[in-house]
């Protein structure tokens, strides 16, 4: 995954890791909460993209399947 969106990713998920870790230093919990939830939808979106692109991918295989009859 050498990819540049998963480079951009990675690097947003490490700020936002440094974020919450200095606020777990602090004991902030607030700031931690909200960091959290911000990663968690991050998480999320990644995920629903990746099962989109799952099910394109395995629709396009069925209709091949499909439109290879012996």
């Amino acid at each position: 995954m050498n990819s540049p969106v998963a480079s951009y990713l990675r690097a947003v998920l490490g700020v936002h890791l440094v974020t919450l870790r200095a606020a777990w230093r602090a004991k902030d919990r607030g700031a931690s909460a909200v960091e959290l939830a911000v990663i968690t939808a991050m998480i999320l979106t990644v995920a629903v993209i990746l099962l989109a692109v799952i099910t394109h991918f395995v629709k396009g295989a069925a209709n091949q399947i499909k439109n290879t009859t012996p």
